[in-house]
């Protein structure tokens, strides 16, 4: 993890020099599959349903019981459907399903579907597809230590290394003259920020032009290379960029203070639990004999590793 992968979950305004949007990395090394799975019981007594405790029976279905932890089963399974549904509203339904599940289940076993060659080919899939959901789970749990979390925070903070960050406000018009025009008129004393929600075309002029703080890595090359060499208070001549010409002021300049781990955390705790995830099936594969019998014995298969987990870049 590196210094220049670690931030904040917090961005400053959006201009039209940004180079690119500077967002969490999107990083899709596997996918957790946790497919649902009706864990309801059969349940041979004829007695009423017992409270077992925290997991009590809600229903029972042609003798099969529905627990409290099957609704949150079916929920992970349609929930996504229900979202405008009253709790009491999305309750029944979720009952409703997984009765309606248990009613043709049982009619599937009395034709003893299960003993179809397709179906036991795709339990079998899903099985494993689930359960490699939870080995995966298993490592990343293991991986996020306080210790590795605390570690990896400190590295990247130590790599970080006195950043210097730079605090601007700009003004964005469309040719070199209009910019001369406004130049003109800040030299003779007109706000800045006035002129800046007056004149701008930037997406950013409601504020006054102001564009926070940011790094250098994070203005194109032509308006950062001006903004890191002009001194708090002083205006730029202007300047021309992909976007147009501008007019630059620097209110401030300060080294980047790294985030606080807190406000990291969550973003470290993703970063581990991707590379524990990649360490483990890159080593299962270093060590697995995988034949490939579509293939002549000579011709060797195409190598394909994991992605390398990135962490969260940089703000």
């Amino acid at each position: 993890m590196t210094s220049g992968n670690l931030t904040s979950c917090t961005s400053p305004p959006g201009s039209a020099p940004r180079r690119r949007s500077i967002a969490l990395a999107a990083v899709a090394t596997l996918l957790l599959v946790l497919p649902f799975a009706a864990g309801c019981s059969k349940n041979s007594s004829s007695e009423a349903p017992a409270a077992s405790g925290s997991d009590p029976v809600v229903a029972r279905v042609n003798g099969v019981d529905i627990k409290q932890s099957d609704l949150a089963l079916a929920e992970e399974d349609v929930g996504a459907d229900m979202q405008a549904a009253s709790p009491e509203a999305k309750r029944e339904h979720l009952i409703s399903y997984l009765a309606d599940i248990i009613m043709v289940t049982q009619a599937a076993d009395k034709k003893k579907l299960a003993d179809n060659p397709e179906f036991k080919r795709r339990l079998a899939f899903l099985r494993n597809k689930l359960l490699m959901g939870y080995e995966l789970q298993d490592e990343a749990k293991a991986a996020l230590t306080d210790d590795a979390l605390h570690q990896t925070y400190n590295d990247a903070v130590k790599s970080m290394g006195g950043q210097e960050e730079v605090h601007a406000r700009h003004i964005l018009v469309e040719n070199e003259d209009e910019a001369k025009a406004l130049l003109d008129q800040l030299k003779g004393g007109a706000d800045f920020a006035t002129l800046a929600k007056e004149k701008s075309k930037d997406p950013g002029a409601a504020e006054g032009g102001d564009l926070g703080y940011f790094t250098k890595d994070q203005m194109v090359p032509e308006f950062a290379d001006v903004a890191f060499k002009m001194y708090p208070g002083q205006l730029s001549n202007p300047v021309k960029t992909q976007f147009g010409w501008h007019i630059i002021k620097v209110e401030d300049k300060r080294t980047k203070q790294p985030p606080e781990f807190e406000k990291v955390k969550d973003q470290i705790e993703a970063f581990l639990a991707r590379k524990a995830q990649t360490d483990f099936i890159t080593k299962l594969r270093q060590s697995a004999k995988v034949e490939r019998l579509d293939k002549p014995a000579d011709q060797k298969p195409i190598e394909q590793k994991p992605t390398e987990p990135k962490p969260p870049e940089q703000k």
